[in-house]
């Protein structure tokens, strides 16, 4: 029993296991006493990325502490891998494309952590991308507008190169939004007018000259023509109503609550405006037919027999 622990200690493929082992346990141990320290980094977007390189430095250590530990033996690994290369290709197919991608969003820019985006026909914002799925908080759905819907979704990075990629808040974090209030015929239009920009202005005036900068920036990147991004107000008509629509740039995120805001002020403003301003809506009449007498003919006959009769009731039969 003793010579065959010796043999077995004494053994050099147990030698290089062991070696092997007690690296992978230093290394662990040090990506651990990394991990501990990073709360003291108060900005959670540079957290997550030092410990996405915290991670990264502990694979390649680990593969480069296993490839010393056996490099005598990586001549017939190769040869091994060569041979069940197509097969490993074939089989894991989407995986090699999800690895490809992760290599794609790493350096392509699509998105980052903490960007609002639409991958797949889901919406959400960017939690975490790992090298085979990007993970998001998902909205919408049941819920209206831009709210979280609870439900956390993991979609293989593969599709980038299969499906359009939606980012809310990448190089232009603003998007344009518009509201359309109608009003009755009747109605001070041009009062409307003014009451609409002012509470745009009041709410979304200074995100102008951010949006301005923010749109300079883009079209040096891209081939871009200049535009608007100042509140402007339109003015439209139907058979119904005259319809007011006012377009404006908001904070991606910011899309819901800044609706509310400036909703409120409108009604706030048109309840104040001593009636010059109504708000139109559809209505239904149902209009009251006139009254109108049906009589037949047996019944007509009847009723003359009747007043030739003095009024008395006839017999049966007559």
């Amino acid at each position: 029993m003793a010579k065959f622990i010796q043999e077995w200690l004494f053994d050099p493929i147990m030698g290089k296991i062991i070696i092997a082992v007690i690296g992978l346990v230093i290394i662990r141990l040090i990506v651990g006493g990394f991990h501990r320290t990073l709360h003291r980094v108060k900005d959670s977007q540079s957290r997550y990325r030092a410990r996405k390189l915290i991670n990264v430095f502990g694979y390649l250590t680990a593969i480069l502490v296993l490839a010393i530990a056996f490099k005598d033996r990586l001549g017939g690994l190769t040869i091994a891998f060569g041979v069940a290369g197509a097969g490993i290709a074939f089989a894991l197919q989407e995986v090699i494309a999800s690895v490809a991608g992760w290599v794609a969003l790493s350096f392509g820019n699509f998105y980052d952590t903490g960007d609002r985006v639409q991958l797949g026909g889901i919406k959400g914002d960017v939690i975490d991308i790992g090298m085979l799925r990007t993970t998001l908080m998902e909205m919408g759905e049941w819920v209206k507008a831009d709210q979280y819907t609870g439900r956390i979704v993991r979609i293989a990075n593969s599709f980038v190169f299969k499906e359009p990629v939606f980012n809310y808040s990448a190089d232009f974090p603003f998007l344009w939004d518009e509201i359309t209030v109608p009003i009755m015929y009747g109605s001070d239009y041009e009062q409307a007018r003014r009451l609409m920009f002012e509470c745009v202005q009041e709410v979304v005036g200074n995100y102008v000259a951010s949006a301005r900068d923010k749109w300079q920036v883009v079209a040096k990147k891209f081939v871009l023509e200049d535009t608007v991004v100042e509140p402007a107000v339109t003015l439209n008509f139907n058979d119904n109503w005259i319809e007011l629509a006012v377009r404006y740039v908001v904070e991606a995120k910011r899309r819901r609550v800044t609706r509310d805001k400036i909703f409120t002020s409108i009604l706030e403003k048109i309840a104040h405006s001593e009636g010059k301003i109504k708000i139109a809506s559809t209505t239904m009449q149902l209009v009251s037919p006139h009254a109108f007498e049906v009589r037949l003919p047996e019944l007509k006959q009847n009723q003359e027999k009747k007043a030739e009769n003095g009024g008395r009731q006839l017999p049966e039969g007559t």
